[in-house]
């Protein structure tokens, strides 16, 4: 079972590095393309790894596409800059690798997210299980705005033990990314002309607030769940607000309605 690993960037300086050393001795190759980073990402990505290409964006899921297309391994391991190979899954890479080849097409991952000084095991942040590691043949990205899908032709296994996820660096840069991403999800309703309803912009951020803290369990996730909790529904106001705002800087809207 011979293994790449892909990873697309755009100035990750600050956390790449982690992330190609958690693979050293686990795959075969590393694939790295970036998006023409204006700091050290190039630089660090080419200390662990020759397959380093730089390409205009698109959108994740055509550069992930790209970055698959130039691996010669027939299993892909895909990787994000802040995520980390736990040692366990290592481990559990590995004696799969050991014995016989998967009949399986992909393996679903579990992601634990650190945030705010503490593993995320509730609040709807967890098991997050993603399709990973995968046949190349056998899979294709898809999307094109805000959340990229992985499409994987035929069975997929589940793996136990967890890619650590770094994603935030706190308050502020988890704003700052719902603010970033509400405006891809805003143009995304609006290209399939989704209309923003009052029950969007109080309703559902409420529901979503409850379904993280409560039925999720984000209340056992201490100060964290709640932050997480509360920006949940918060991302959900704001994707619905800019809509709005969207159709009525593009067409006369009506009013509000449920």
């Amino acid at each position: 079972m011979d293994i790449s690993a892909v990873i697309i960037t755009f100035n990750e300086a600050k956390r790449l590095e982690p992330a190609l050393k958690s693979l050293q001795g686990l795959v075969s190759e590393i694939v790295v393309v970036d998006s023409h980073s204006s700091d050290e990402t190039v630089r660090i990505a080419r200390r662990y790894t020759d397959l380093v290409f730089e390409r205009t964006w698109t959108n994740y899921a055509d550069q992930k596409n790209f970055a698959d297309s130039k691996a010669s391994s027939p299993w892909i391991l895909s990787l994000d800059a802040d995520e980390r190979v736990s040692p366990e899954l290592r481990d559990e890479i590995l004696a799969i690798k050991t014995g016989p080849g998967p009949s399986c097409a992909g393996f679903e991952i579990p992601r634990l997210v650190y945030y705010l000084g503490r593993w995320i095991r509730h609040s709807g942040w967890y098991p997050d299980r993603k399709i990973r590691l995968f046949r190349r043949d056998k899979a294709r990205w898809e999307g094109d705005y805000v959340h990229e899908e992985l499409v994987l032709d035929g069975a997929r296994r589940a793996l136990k033990f967890p890619i650590h996820h770094f994603t935030y660096d706190g308050i502020a840069d988890h704003v700052a990314r719902i603010n970033k991403y509400s405006d891809l999800g805003a143009q995304k309703l609006y290209a399939g002309r989704v209309k923003c309803r009052l029950a969007h912009l109080v309703g559902w951020p409420v529901g979503r607030f409850l379904k993280s803290y409560i039925f999720k369990l984000g209340i056992l996730d201490g100060f964290p769940g709640l932050v997480i909790s509360v920006l949940n529904g918060y991302s959900i106001f704001l994707r619905f607000a800019k809509l709005r705002e969207i159709w009525k800087k593009g067409e006369k809207i009506e009013p509000f309605s449920y």
